[in-house]
């Protein structure tokens, strides 16, 4: 007979009861999918389907021949921070100090290195609904209070000043996130929304936070970096989207000046530091513009093909995308339950892409979101395959 003990059982904090990334229950479901030898058109992740540049695959191939592949600095190789530096001055015309340059783990490195430098639990932080989830799930788990701010079309699906200053009112912010071009929506904030609702955090002393991950990825008009409006703002890119880079797991921040010290505490005790083969990738990606302008060309034409394509085939309505890769589309004509939708037509179509539930709990079981970083040949057959999804009903 044994006479082992029984297994206690673990209670789990409440923080670490988030909700999941329903993109990544998505792509799980559709790999299954495809096990079973179905061909699924891939719309639900915001991956490119190009490669990294090649000038970016070549000098990590090299360093790894080398062999020295060892721990950098917490806060990123100095070559790599002096180049990012240099980056806002090509593109948006402001010198920076390397020094408030931080290179993170991807975007996600580099919000959970801002929400703890920046907010103390309990804090409440606005962000906009539709937005991307793992805003306010990382927050709950950091115990912070996510506070959604309901976006109108009139805004064009942005924050507003006045919107901000109402949910203060309310109850006292200590901070704000903001996105241009923005996840799911696509949608962007010109220089004078942009300025405007920056004097409004500031007047009310609340941390401002870019998220400028689709930069470089904008079609309405260019995009404008915080960095342009002020230096007390935090700002938070990736090499993921623009640089096609997704898997690399490498991004930055720039920061307040005063605050590197603080995120190089964090980061040493977090990470050590961000994987050295990536960081000299990165560096050399900065070199590949030109072969990455040339992937955003297709998405220029995915974006054609889709804005064209899919109110034929049945979905007449989505919000302006003005950047990032992804259409936000209406789909309330077909069904009261995105998630349901999303699921029947994977299923059904072979077609994956991501319930607006994962994005915005006010509306987002009328909405679902479609990425078109893939193939030009595979948005036409979605096209095609949705249009027959629909008309079967």
């Amino acid at each position: 007979m044994s006479t082992a003990p029984h297994p206690r059982s673990i209670v789990l904090s409440s923080r670490s009861a988030v909700e999941p990334f329903i993109v990544m229950d998505v792509m799980q479901h559709a790999a299954r999918i495809e096990a079973g030898g179905g061909r699924v058109i891939h719309l639900e992740v915001g991956q490119p389907a190009a490669p990294a540049p090649t000038v970016a695959r070549r000098a990590a191939a090299a360093a790894l021949e080398a062999g020295q592949v060892g721990y950098t600095a917490a806060l990123g190789i100095p070559a790599l921070r002096a180049r990012i530096a240099r980056h806002y001055g090509e593109i948006h015309g402001v010198a920076v100090d390397p020094e408030r340059i931080v290179v993170t783990h991807g975007s996600s490195g580099g919000f959970v290195l801002a929400f703890l430098a920046l907010f103390e639990p309990g804090d409440r932080v606005a962000i906009a609904a539709p937005g991307y989830p793992p805003y306010r799930h990382v927050l709950h788990a950091l115990g912070c209070e996510p506070v959604l701010i309901e976006t109108r079309a009139e805004d064009r699906h942005a924050l507003t000043p006045e919107r901000l200053l109402e949910a203060h009112r309310k109850s006292p912010l200590k901070g704000v996130l903001v996105a241009s071009p923005a996840n799911p929506t696509g949608t962007m904030m010109d220089r004078a929304a942009l300025t405007a609702l920056h004097a409004c955090a500031r007047d009310l002393n609340l941390a401002f936070i870019s998220d400028e991950i689709y930069h470089g990825l904008d079609y309405a008009f260019p995009a404008v970096s915080a960095v342009e409006i002020g230096e007390d703002v935090t700002v938070i890119n990736s090499f993921s989207k623009y640089f096609c880079m997704t898997g690399w797991r490498v991004g930055w921040m720039v920061v307040p000046p005063g605050v590197s010290r603080t995120m190089e505490r964090l980061q040493q005790n977090l990470s050590i530091s961000v994987p050295t083969l990536s960081q000299i990738a990165a560096d050399a990606a900065f070199e590949g513009r030109a072969e990455m302008d040339l992937v955003k060309a297709t998405y220029v034409e995915n974006r054609r093909i889709l804005t064209q394509g899919l109110p034929e085939a049945g979905l007449k309505r989505f919000l302006p995308a003005d950047g990032a890769f992804y259409l936000y589309a209406d789909v309330s004509d077909f069904t009261n339950d995105s998630a349901v939708f999303a699921r029947h037509m994977l299923d059904a179509a072979h077609v994956a892409t991501t319930p607006g539930v994962d994005f915005d709990p006010f509306h987002g079981h009328q909405f679902l979101r479609i990425s078109y970083a893939g193939s030009a040949s595979d948005m036409a057959e979605a096209v095609a395959r949705i249009g027959d999804f629909l008309k079967r009903g």
